[in-house]
């Protein structure tokens, strides 16, 4: 099977009703975990709906955490329904009741008695479940549902978001918790804010490539032929030399960088390669746009 194909398959389930929702319930399964199996044994707040939910928790009691989290979610869900599609409001639905079901069934509690350690821990598997159900088309709700208003109408990174999101609810924990505590949480809301910004990017990065070299119709055919990866044909001048040729611009996932490498060095020994960060890269071969 040609790598585009495999790629055209890949989107297809990428963007498919099962697909999405396994996504969402291991997302919220990893939220939940994190909330009940490290967070709440320490009295941290895990920042985000739930750390709300827990602040809650901890201050008035009367409903579980669960509980809380799915009342506190209601209004947001309203922004979710006026601002963002149907379909994300229902996904995200759906990863809401999930997250508050697995919050309430988990009873397992992690030993860990180092405070950093469930820092580090905790912030790990929040952040790492918050980016897996974002890379589906809903969310777990809450602050989720407020990230991907920002990043749609504002371009602001969720993890960013998530960040001064999270910093503003603990203002309200230094009124109603030790102070010790809530600044346990402020780190591991940076732990969070990285996790979802890897999760987010794991499998997305692509990298830019431009190839200067006197055997171009070689080089093009290559990349053509056995990498299978589109190029683009630029015409080019020496700025010392005038010398005119052309340049080939093309985009190759991290994982086929080192055998575009091969393939080029192996036909032009003198070949000039520039390599970059070409994080978001969107078109056919690669990511389809992801409409919420």
């Amino acid at each position: 099977m040609k790598q585009a194909d495999l790629n055209e398959r890949l989107r297809a389930m990428t963007f498919g009703v099962p697909w999405n929702l396994m996504m969402l319930t291991f997302g919220s399964f990893l939220i939940a975990f994190s909330v009940k199996a490290v967070a709440v044994p320490h009295g941290l707040l895990t920042g985000g709906m739930s750390g709300i939910a827990l602040l809650c928790y901890y201050i008035f009691g009367g409903l579980t955490t669960g509980q809380w989290y799915l009342l506190l979610n209601l209004p947001v869900f309203v922004l979710g329904w006026i601002f963002v599609s149907r379909r994300f409001f229902f996904y995200s639905l759906y990863g809401m009741f999930a997250t508050s079901a697995f919050i309430d069934i988990i009873s397992y509690v992690m030993p860990i008695e180092d405070i950093w350690l469930a820092v580090l821990t905790g912030g790990g598997i929040m952040g790492a479940g918050v980016g897996v159900a974002l890379r589906s088309l809903g969310s777990t709700g809450g602050a989720d549902i407020l990230a991907v208003i920002c990043k749609e109408k504002f371009n602001l990174s969720m993890g960013s978001f998530e960040f001064w999101f999270n910093l503003a609810g603990f203002v309200a924990g230094f009124a109603f918790l030790d102070m010790h505590i809530v600044f346990y949480s402020i780190a591991m809301t940076f732990v969070i804010a990285l996790a979802i910004e890897y999760v987010m990017g794991m499998f997305s990065e692509r990298k830019m490539v431009i190839i200067i070299t006197d055997k171009s119709d070689e080089v093009r055919q290559a990349i053509l032929g056995p990498l299978d990866r589109g190029v683009t044909m630029l015409d080019g001048r020496g700025g010392w030399s005038g010398e005119r040729k052309q340049v080939i611009l093309t985009m190759v996932s991290s994982i086929q960088l080192k055998r575009l490498e091969e393939l080029v060095y192996t036909i032009d020994p003198d070949a000039f390669t520039i390599m970059g960060s070409g994080f978001h890269v969107l078109g056919r071969g690669f990511s389809t746009r992801k409409v919420y």
